[in-house]
């Protein structure tokens, strides 16, 4: 494994890290505490420390899973990031939650269900901009990171081009940008990743296999059943991701490397990329992932 400083946090973070989404049951499956074990066993075994979670994949259900694999383990081995501003009701149902003292509320909850006393890094959730723009919100988190509930904060931006929340993190004493960034969407790269390299903010890249198409598995013509999330997607915009995957695959990649380790390892030659976190649904996969890193030369 390799590891990057993730901005100014210091944070030495493994350039893999473990995305946990699929936690809180939204990808098909339900998981069990021993498979999240498992998954978790494995990514320490391989030297990942970075772990990125959020309050709404389940209602804490996710965290509660890691929560519970954390309490019987050593806690500083694990980086743990999570996130604020959403209430989960049912499969893909969720209501915002922004306000100052709703958030302080989702705070507690976080810590209770991870089981720990503080939070590695603390991620605005994909918001709209007037939420961010809420000073209240940013005091009182500067006061639970001065009550040491919280280590860094960060923005998870909802549009890989939200210039105005990635350009106000140093005014809000935010350190890190999480954005989606991939082989098939390179948005960040025009004003999003200039702008973290300005402020040395430290920058997560998330769905860096574009949500499984760019793992080679599929082909343009692929049907989702509906209990994937990729049944939600468009499907002539599905046609032509897979059509581009293939050309990828043909071109770009080298001829014996495995394509979803290459698109993990792409994502990682840009300079502003501290992490990429991918899911992964078992420890197989994790270890798929892990390899990527050998793929990284500096």
């Amino acid at each position: 494994m390799k590891y990057r400083r993730l901005g100014k946090t210091e944070l030495n973070v493994s350039v893999i890290g473990l995305g946990t989404w699929q936690f809180g049951g939204e990808w098909g499956k339900q998981f069990t505490q021993d498979e999240v074990d498992a998954i978790l066993d494995k990514g320490q075994e391989l030297g990942i420390n970075l772990i990125d979670t959020a309050e709404c994949y389940g209602d804490h259900l996710s965290e509660a899973f890691i929560g519970n694999y954390i309490g019987r383990r050593k806690r500083e081995d694990w980086i743990i990031a999570t996130k604020f501003g959403h209430h989960f009701h049912e499969r893909f149902t969720r209501t915002d939650m922004y306000g100052a003292q709703d958030v302080q509320k989702q705070l507690d909850s976080s810590l209770k269900a991870l089981q720990t006393d503080y939070i590695d890094l603390y991620q605005f959730h994909s918001g709209p901009d007037t939420a961010f723009d809420n000073d209240e919100l940013w005091t009182m988190l500067d006061k639970q990171k001065q009550a040491g509930k919280i280590r860094h904060l960060g923005t998870s931006i909802g549009s890989n081009d939200n210039l105005h929340q990635t350009e106000a993190s140093t005014k809000v004493h935010s350190e890190a940008i999480q954005v989606v960034y991939n082989r098939l969407d390179r948005t960040p790269e025009q004003r999003v990743f200039p702008s973290c390299e300005r402020q040395d903010l430290g920058v997560l890249a998330r769905v860096p296999l574009a949500s499984g198409y760019l793992s080679g598995k599929y082909k343009p013509g692929a049907v989702f059943d509906k209990t994937d999330v990729r049944h939600r997607h468009d499907p002539e915009n599905t046609r032509r991701k897979l059509e581009e995957v293939e050309r990828i695959a043909r071109e770009e990649v080298p001829e014996g490397v495995n394509m979803a380790e290459w698109a993990l390892a792409w994502c990682l030659r840009h300079p502003a990329v501290s992490a990429v976190i991918p899911g992964c649904k078992n420890p197989a996969q994790v270890e798929s992932n892990a390899n990527a890193a050998k793929l990284v030369t500096e």
